[in-house]
């Protein structure tokens, strides 16, 4: 079981909630280069996809990876995002970025 630093589910939750916020790709890129940045599909909830890597739930990470819904970052679509430089939402669960697109 993942070390939850004594904070209940609930609480991590919460916890990633504040912590998301909207960043430019740009600013992105020096944890891009590390490759450390994770995309997240819009149908996924993100904060959600932050408890459970937290959580180190291996099987729902496992589905969501096989079902293409989170995915590293490919050097085509790093090149688009560098060209477009979208803003997107982002959230931290060390050592990984997570991002998830933007509504439009």
């Amino acid at each position: 079981m993942a070390d939850t630093g004594g904070l209940s589910e609930e609480q991590l939750r919460g916890e990633f909630h504040n912590q998301t916020a909207a960043i430019s790709w740009h600013e992105l890129q020096p944890h891009y280069a590390r490759g450390s940045v994770v995309m997240v599909e819009r149908g996924l909830d993100l904060v959600d996809v932050a408890l459970q890597l937290r959580l180190d739930n291996t099987v729902q990470f496992e589905q969501w990876i096989s079902d293409g819904a989170v995915n590293a970052i490919s050097d085509a679509l790093g090149a688009r995002l560098y060209a477009d430089n979208p803003i997107l939402w982002a959230v931290v669960v060390p050592p990984w970025v997570l991002v998830q697109r933007r509504e439009t």
